[in-house]
C-alpha cells in the first residue's frame, strides 16, 4: 500500500463533525426519483386468484348478491365460498377474507373479460341497479391459472430458426397486438392457450429496430390505451433504449476473438470466494492510465493502474468482482454528448464546502453517473458504459470486459435487480406494465403498487415475473458467461423463485451451453421487511429460510458489531469492535456510560465469534459471560445472530457501496485525536474479521486503499467527483472532496430499505 497524505487523516475527524449536521439524517434510497412515477390505480380490492375464485373483504348477506361486471355489461355471477387449505397457502395473506365462487356457467367468459375494464359489485339481491359496493379486481391469480402451464413453455424475445426471427411477447390481457418493425406495421397472432403473441419474419430483420404496439385497458388511467414498448426480453437495444433490435446472440459478429475458447479462473466454491464490490464507471473514470474511462473497455486495459491492482489482488487470493447493476438501467441518458458536468471547478472549493455536493446536485439527473438499481430492460448490458450506446457494441464490449477479467485471474458477478423497476403504469418507462398492465408489478390491498423497495416492486410469486427472472439469469450465464449473481433485496422473492434459478443453472453444461451452470455462485440481501415480510405472502428468500439452500445471504451481525452501531443510527458516532467502543472513547453520549459500553463490546466480540464461524446456528463457543451458547442463542436485535446451516449461507462484510465506506465509518467513530497509522490499523481490523471469516467474504472496491466518499453514505447520483476510486494513492483516497448531501425520504429523514 502506498503511503497516504497524512492530512486526509488529520482532517478527518474535523470534516466528520462538520458533516453531522448535513449528513445525520439517512439517504434516500438510490433510485427514488422512480418513486415519484405513476403507480396510481383506481381502487382495486377484489382479487380474482383463479379461474373459479375470487376474494374480496366485502361479506356476503342474504339481501345482497355479488358478481364481476365487465366493460360490454356483462355479467359473471359469485356464490359465497371458502378458500380450500391449498388456496390459503398459495394467498396467506388473504387466508381469512370471505371468499367466491364463480358460477360455472360464465367461467368460459374469463378470458373474454380479463381484456378489458372489469370491477367486482355488490348489490341487492332483488335490484341489479342497487349497488352497495364497487371496486376494481386485481387478475395476476386467474392469468396464472389460464395461462402459465403454456405460457411458462414459450420462449420470448427475438429467437432464431435457420436464420428467421421469431418475435413473441406474453400479453393476455391485450386486445391486439402487432409489431412496429423499422417504421412498418406487421401483424401479430395471438396463440389462446399460452396469451402470447408472435410472428414469424424473415432473414432481413436481423438488426432492425421494433416495438410492441399493444391495445391494452391500462387500470392506472381508467381507459384503452395504444402503448409502443420495448420487448421486456429484448436481447439488443438502440441508444436510451428508444427501441429493441432484432439480435441474435449467437450472431459470430457480437463475439470477441477468443470468446469460444475463453478459459476462466478455476472456480471457487461459495464457501471460499473472495469478492471485490465494484461499480463499472467508478473503476476506470479518474484513472488516467486508461484508454476508454468509464467504459467496459476499461477492463482490457491490463497496463491501467486500475487492471494492475485487480490482478494484485487475484494474486493474493481475491477470486470474484461483484459488478454493480451493469443490465440496462433508467437513469443516465447513454450518449456521451447528452450527459451533463457539473459547471464548478470542484477541485478549487474547500474541503469542508456544501458547494461541490450543490454544484454536482445540479447535473445529477442528467449526468452520466448511477448506480444503476433502476431496472428498464432485464437481459441487455447497459448502454453508457459502451463506446455506442446505439446497437450491438455494448454486447461485444460487456463480453470483452468479463474477458479482461479472467485475464486478471478473476471470475464475474453480476448485481441484479428483478425485485422493482424503474417506473409503472404509463410512464414512459414503465415496459412491463404498458405490456400487462396490473400483473407483473406487486400489488397492495387497494391495488396501488408496492413501494417498499422503493420504488414500483414486482411480482416474482406470479408465474411470468418468476419466469422472467429465470431466463434472464441463464441468459447472462450462457451468453455472456457470467459466474455469479447477487440479488438486490432477494427476501422480496419466494424462495422458491431463487431456488428455480439455481435448478436452472445447474442444467447448464460446458458441453451444451459452454458453461459450467453448477458452478456459478448465487448470494443476495435477505432482508425481513416491506408488504411480503414474516412470508406473508410466500415463503421468502430471506437469511433464515435461505440456510442450507448454498445460496448466501449478506450478514449484518458481525457487520454491526465490528463498525459499531446500524445503518440508521441518529448519530453515527456509535462505537464498535473496530472503532473504539470501550477501549477507546469518543465521547459521544450515543455510546452510553462506561458499564453499558463494557457490556455492549463484550456483546459485539460475541457477535464477531459467531460471524467468524459463518454465521453457524449450531456453533458451539463459550461466550464472554462464561456460558456454553449455540450461535443461533446469540441475539442480534431480537434475532438469532447464527442463522447458517453450513459455511456458505452467509456472506460477511463490513462495507459496502450501500452506507458509509469503512473509512468514513470510522472518521465518524473514531475519537478526533486517532493518528494517521491508527485509523489505517483500525481499517485493516475491521476487514481481518470479514477477510478471516469461515464462508464468503465482500469488501468494497478500494477499502483496501482507504477508499472515501467523503462521508456521502448514499452517493449512488453523486457523480464521479464523490465515488470515482483512486487507485494511485499520491491522488488522495476520495476524502476532503466536500460535505455530503442531505437526503432524506420523509419527516423522520428514513429511508424505506434497510440494507
Amino acid at each position: 500500500m502506498k503511503p497516504v497524505r497524512s492530512t486526509l487523516f488529520r482532517t478527518a475527524a474535523a470534516l466528520a463533525t462538520l458533516a453531522l449536521g448535513a449528513a445525520a439524517a439517512p439517504a434516500v434510497s438510490q433510485t427514488a426519483r422512480a418513486a415519484a412515477t405513476e403507480t396510481r390505480a383506481a381502487t382495486a380490492e377484489a382479487q380474482w386468484i383463479d379461474r373459479a375464485t375470487v376474494v374480496w373483504k366485502v361479506e356476503h348477506t342474504a339481501a345482497t348478491a355479488e358478481e364481476l361486471r365487465s366493460a360490454d355489461g356483462g355479467t359473471l355471477r359469485l356464490a359465497p365460498a371458502s378458500l380450500t387449505d391449498a388456496q390459503k397457502a398459495a394467498y396467506p395473506h388473504l387466508a381469512d377474507r370471505p371468499a367466491y365462487r364463480l358460477d360455472p356457467r360464465d367461467r368460459d367468459k374469463a378470458a373474454t373479460a380479463l381484456r378489458g375494464p372489469l370491477s367486482a359489485v355488490q348489490r341487492a339481491a332483488d335490484d341489479r341497479d342497487h349497488v352497495l359496493h364497487r371496486t376494481g379486481v386485481q387478475f395476476p391469480g386467474v392469468l396464472d391459472d389460464l395461462y402459465a402451464d403454456r405460457a411458462r413453455r414459450a420462449r420470448l424475445g427475438p429467437v432464431f430458426h435457420g436464420g428467421r426471427p421469431t418475435l413473441s411477447v406474453w400479453a393476455p390481457t391485450a386486445q391486439n397486438v402487432s409489431l412496429d418493425l423499422d417504421g412498418r406495421t406487421v401483424a401479430m397472432r395471438r396463440d389462446p392457450g399460452s396469451g402470447v403473441w408472435s410472428v414469424t419474419g424473415s432473414p432481413d430483420w436481423r438488426d432492425k429496430p421494433y416495438r410492441y404496439r399493444v391495445r391494452v385497458w391500462a387500470p392506472s388511467v381508467g381507459k384503452t390505451v395504444t402503448n409502443e414498448v420495448t420487448d421486456p426480453y429484448s436481447t439488443a437495444l438502440t441508444a436510451d433504449s428508444a427501441r429493441s433490435l432484432v439480435t441474435d446472440l449467437a450472431d459470430p459478429r457480437l463475439a470477441p476473438a477468443g470468446w469460444a475458447s475463453l478459459k476462466k479462473p478455476k472456480a471457487v466454491p461459495l464457501r471460499d470466494a473472495r469478492i471485490q464490490e465494484l461499480q463499472i464507471r467508478d473503476f476506470s473514470i479518474a484513472d488516467r492510465t486508461s484508454a476508454h474511462p468509464g467504459q467496459y473497455l476499461a477492463f482490457t486495459d491490463r497496463g491501467s493502474d486500475g487492471m494492475r491492482h485487480l490482478t494484485r489482488l487475484a494474486r493474493s487470493g481475491t477470486s470474484y468482482v461483484h459488478l454493480l447493476p451493469a443490465f440496462d438501467f433508467g437513469t443516465v441518458p447513454e450518449r456521451r454528448s447528452d450527459q451533463a458536468r457539473p459547471g464548478c471547478d470542484l477541485a478549487a472549493l474547500p474541503a469542508d464546502s456544501d458547494q461541490q455536493q450543490k454544484c454536482v446536485a445540479g447535473t445529477a439527473d442528467r449526468d452520466g453517473y448511477n448506480w444503476g438499481y433502476d431496472p428498464l430492460h432485464y437481459t441487455v448490458p447497459e448502454g453508457s458504459y459502451a463506446s455506442d450506446p446505439d446497437g450491438p457494441a455494448r454486447t461485444r464490449e460487456f463480453r470483452r470486459m468479463v474477458q479482461g477479467l479472467a485475464h486478471a485471474g478473476l471470475r464475474t458477478v453480476m448485481d441484479v435487480v428483478y425485485n422493482h423497476t424503474v417506473a409503472a403504469g404509463q410512464d414512459d418507462k414503465s415496459v412491463l406494465d404498458r405490456i400487462v398492465p396490473g400483473y407483473y408489478q406487486r400489488l397492495l390491498d387497494d391495488g396501488t403498487v408496492a413501494t417498499s423497495t422503493c420504488c414500483p416492486g414486482t411480482a416474482p410469486e406470479h408465474a411470468m415475473m418468476g419466469k422472467l427472472v429465470v431466463d434472464s439469469i441463464v441468459t447472462w450465464a450462457r451468453e455472456y458467461k457470467v459466474d455469479g449473481f447477487r440479488f438486490d433485496l432477494m427476501g422480496h422473492h419466494p424462495k422458491a423463485n431463487i431456488l428455480a434459478v439455481r435448478k436452472a443453472l445447474d442444467a447448464l453444461t460446458p458441453a451444451q451451453d459452454g458453461v459450467d451452470g453448477k458452478s456459478i455462485i448465487l448470494y443476495g440481501e435477505g432482508w425481513n421487511f416491506g408488504e411480503a415480510a414474516d412470508d406473508a405472502r410466500f415463503v421468502q428468500a430471506t437469511q433464515r429460510n435461505m440456510a442450507g439452500t448454498g445460496i448466501a445471504t449478506f450478514s449484518d451481525r458481525a457487520r454491526d458489531a465490528v463498525r459499531g452501531g446500524g445503518p440508521f443510527d441518529e448519530d453515527p458516532r456509535v462505537q464498535g469492535f473496530a472503532s473504539g467502543l470501550f477501549t477507546d472513547p469518543n465521547g459521544s453520549p450515543a455510546n452510553g456510560d462506561r458499564d453499558e459500553q463494557r457490556a455492549r463490546l463484550l456483546h459485539a466480540q460475541d457477535l464477531i465469534k459467531v460471524g467468524l464461524s459463518g454465521n453457524l446456528a449450531d456453533y458451539t463457543f463459550t461466550d464472554t459471560g462464561g456460558r456454553r451458547v449455540k450461535g443461533s442463542e446469540v441475539d442480534y436485535n431480537g434475532s438469532p445472530a447464527g442463522y447458517a446451516a453450513a459455511p456458505g449461507d452467509a456472506l460477511a462484510y463490513a462495507d459496502a457501496h450501500d452506507n458509509e465506506t469503512l473509512y468514513d465509518a470510522l472518521a465518524y467513530k473514531l475519537p478526533a485525536t486517532t493518528s494517521a497509522a491508527d485509523r489505517a490499523r483500525a481499517q485493516v481490523v475491521a476487514l481481518a474479521t470479514t477477510t478471516l471469516s469461515q464462508g464468503p467474504a465482500l469488501s468494497q472496491a478500494g477499502t483496501d486503499l482507504l477508499r472515501s466518499k467523503s462521508l456521502d453514505r448514499n452517493s449512488f447520483d453523486s457523480g464521479d467527483w464523490f465515488n470515482a476510486v483512486h487507485w494511485d494513492c499520491a491522488s488522495g483516497n476520495g476524502f476532503g472532496r466536500g460535505l455530503p448531501r442531505r437526503r432524506t425520504t420523509s419527516p423522520s429523514g428514513r429511508t424505506p430499505n434497510p440494507c
